[in-house]
């Protein structure tokens, strides 16, 4: 087991750190639920106040999992 911060091989592949990666997946989940507001879609999400799932529809009502 790699303590924290200690790095192995698969943490460069391709040149992109597991940070670098991380970072890139949540910009790109931002992207989509942004061009899913414009074209007026529901998105999904999650409440942790209730700690459940949610879908949010663009009239801004939420139905729970």
């Amino acid at each position: 087991m790699l303590a924290v911060g200690e790095k192995n091989e698969l943490d460069y592949m391709c040149g992109i750190s597991d940070d670098e990666l991380t970072e890139r997946f949540k910009e790109s989940i931002r992207i989509d639920n942004e061009i899913r507001r414009i074209k007026g879609l529901p998105i999904a999400g999650y409440d942790k106040e209730k700690e459940k799932a949610y879908i949010e529809y663009p009239d801004g009502r939420r139905e729970y999992a």
